[in-house]
């Protein structure tokens, strides 16, 4: 477990060194979601805004929690960094919780900026129990993001080969999670689709709790989207075998 803080205590300071880095991890998520208001601006009279800003604001979490750990981790391996830890004595599963623990802690960050800025800027008048649900929600999908990055920087040896796993794995769901439109408007095969990916169980969690009158349940989606977590820091804790 003294292993597991040490290289959490690593990776924070590693944030905490590279200014730049958590300046982008942070601002440009607010950015983008400032772009967003604008586009929003320009919708009808009428529009239902709610349905659809607390989902984007959720993915954006969720790409950007993924996209930099799974850089971030490649450059550690190419930079000798997990080698020189199996060296040191440091097994597989305290080097996995140190980089889960030190990057969920930039994901809470995220999380806490993105959701402040959508219900600001939005003018969204949630309670404190649904904000707090919300914020729960934006956490687990982030948590599952940050694993999602680590299983990923297993497969790449450098950070061009993460590239392609933007389009297959985070694109994908903005289209068939119901992020966009309803599964039920989408082709059988799109809707079951749509599973495999977390941002289904986000955003249906979302649309419960900010909508009463959606027949989703926030317990099994939570328990499912907390089980697709446990899957992939399985998957990780395997093939992170072979860096050793």
């Amino acid at each position: 477990m003294h292993r597991t803080f040490v290289v959490a205590r690593r990776v924070l300071n590693q944030l905490r060194r590279d200014r730049r880095f958590l300046a982008f991890s942070v601002l440009a998520p607010l950015l983008i979601i400032y772009f967003f208001k604008i586009f929003f601006d320009t919708m009808p009279q009428g529009f239902n805004t709610a349905r659809y800003v607390v989902p984007i604001a959720a993915f954006m979490v969720h790409f950007l929690a993924f996209l930099l750990c799974a850089i971030v981790l490649v450059q550690e391996r190419t930079a000798g960094t997990l080698e020189r830890m199996f060296i040191n004595g440091f097994r597989r599963v305290e080097i996995i919780s140190g980089y889960i623990l030190g990057y969920t802690a930039l994901a809470t960050l995220q999380a806490i900026a993105v959701l402040s800025e959508t219900l600001l800027l939005f003018g969204l008048d949630y309670s404190w129990e649904t904000i707090l649900g919300l914020f729960v929600v934006i956490w687990l999908l982030a948590l599952t993001s940050v694993l999602l990055g680590i299983l990923v920087s297993t497969f790449a040896r450098h950070e061009g080969q993460v590239l392609p796993f933007i389009p297959l794995i985070t694109l994908p769901s903005v289209f068939l999670s119901g992020l966009i439109v309803d599964t039920d408007h989408l082709p059988t095969w799109g809707a079951w689709l749509g599973h495999a990916f977390p941002l289904f169980y986000a955003n249906r969690m979302i649309q419960r709790i900010t909508n009463v009158q959606q027949s989703y349940s926030i317990w099994v989606n939570a328990v499912i989207l907390m089980g697709y977590g446990g899957a992939i820091l399985l998957l990780a804790s395997r093939t992170l075998r072979d860096v050793e």
